[in-house]
């Protein structure tokens, strides 16, 4: 059942837990994430990113993630994650997504209010959400303190552009972590408090089930995650390749080893969003 981000975050707010956005980028990550989802009868967001065109086109798998989102057991958003061109969201619009993303966190903020505010009123033509990022989080192992999200910017910013959702930096990164986060909770609460919208939290992958928890009753209902699922798959494909040895391996193959890896990561993520 294909639905918007605010009816799968009315969800999540009502039951006090968070929805996993998890991106896919293969028709495995599809099938994974909305399996595991189905499982546990749990709303869902299958995500996007403009990045992963590297791997596949949005004009290829976008209107397959819609199909599937339509014909799913569960309430499915399909969303557009980190758009940074705004003739990109409207691309995704015309595909039946119902959710974007546009991400002016690296522009000052005027600027990013005033293309945040386009985008809305893109998503608001199509009855879609509009989620937007304010802050930016650091890559590769490191964080910025002084990138932050400010709470009283916070709450300028959602009263300027009328956004459903704001993604924050708090602590999170995007990729692998190679030190143990430390994440600002009380940051996470006053925002949620000044904006009176649901907070997102990117790079959601190698936080700790305890942390996780602890971020949801603050407000965070959207959880982005990708990087631990896509090296959960590859890592079941390498160790059945070395079991293979000297043994023919077949592609067919390889995409189920991945496939099921990565349900089961994603499987043992909303388990933890929900509170199951």
């Amino acid at each position: 059942m294909l639905v918007t981000m605010n009816r799968v975050l009315e969800y999540a707010e009502s039951y006090g837990q968070a929805i996993g956005a998890f991106n896919v980028c293969t028709l495995e990550g599809i099938q994974a994430t909305l399996e595991a989802a189905e499982e546990l009868k749990q709303p869902v967001i299958i995500q996007f990113v403009e990045l992963h065109e590297a791997y596949i086109s949005l004009d290829v798998i976008g209107p397959i993630m819609v199909m599937m989102a339509e014909k799913a057991n569960v309430p499915v958003c399909v969303h557009l994650d980190h758009g940074e061109k705004l003739d990109y969201l409207q691309k995704a619009l015309d595909m039946g997504f119902t959710s974007i993303m546009y991400d002016g966190s690296m522009l000052d903020f005027d600027q990013n209010v005033a293309n945040t505010r386009i985008a809305v009123e893109m998503a608001a033509r199509y009855g879609a959400s509009a989620e937007a990022e304010l802050g930016a989080m650091g890559g590769n192992g490191s964080t910025d303190e002084d990138r932050y999200t400010n709470p009283d910017e916070a709450k300028s910013f959602v009263e300027l552009t009328g956004i459903n959702a704001l993604a924050c930096s708090f602590g999170t990164i995007h990729g692998l972590y190679f030190a143990e986060p430390k994440l600002d909770f009380d940051r996470i609460s006053d925002i949620r408090q000044k904006t009176g919208i649901p907070v997102v939290m990117h790079g959601g992958s190698g936080v700790s089930d305890k942390d996780f928890r602890e971020c949801i009753r603050r407000g965070v209902r959207k959880i982005n995650y990708y990087t631990y699922s896509a090296k959960a798959g590859g890592e079941a494909v390498k160790k059945q390749c070395l079991k293979a040895e000297n043994e023919f391996v077949y592609y067919h193959d390889v995409a189920v080893w991945g496939r099921e890896a990565i349900k089961a990561d994603v499987l043992a993520a909303m388990k933890v969003f929900s509170g199951k």
